[in-house]
């Protein structure tokens, strides 16, 4: 079952059950996701890397708004926001560790020969390809600067 069919039969359970935390997350990626589709034009459903790159992408944003409300001591508008990012994490892979995480860059510098920050963009696009869905990319950044430098 594609991502998004398996969006679309959560968002039914969710009206059965009257969950809004979960009918207003769920509408908001059902949402992205159909944007995402008339943006390119195209009549076929998106792959499956395009789907996980709005789903991280939500899910960013609602973490991202839940932490600016937490410093401005606003915790009735970021327990919405957070509880909203959980749900729509739930059909995110498993994220990888940063230890697996290191793995993989250790791996690509020494597949490129990358010796400087000079390469940073060439290990950034390889490890980015690679992990797309199952870490962010900070994460990654952060990780490729350390080794590279």
């Amino acid at each position: 079952m594609s991502l998004q069919a398996e969006i679309m039969t959560a968002l039914k359970e969710a009206m059965k059950s009257k969950n809004q935390t979960a009918l207003t997350a769920l509408r908001a990626v059902k949402s992205a996701i159909l944007l995402a589709q008339t943006e390119t034009g195209a009549k076929e459903e998106l792959t499956e890397e395009q789907e996980l790159k709005i789903l991280q992408k939500q899910v960013k944003q609602r973490r991202d708004s839940a932490a600016i409300y937490l410093e401005q001591d606003r915790e009735d508008l970021a327990a919405p926001e957070l509880a909203e990012a959980d749900v729509i994490a739930q059909f995110l892979p498993e994220a990888l560790s940063e230890e697996e995480i290191t793995k993989v860059v250790d791996e690509t510098i020494s597949k490129l020969g990358a010796v400087g920050m000079r390469d940073m963009g060439k290990v950034m696009g390889v490890v980015n390809k690679e992990l797309a869905g199952r870490a962010d990319g900070k994460t990654i950044s952060n990780v490729v600067k350390a080794r590279l430098s």
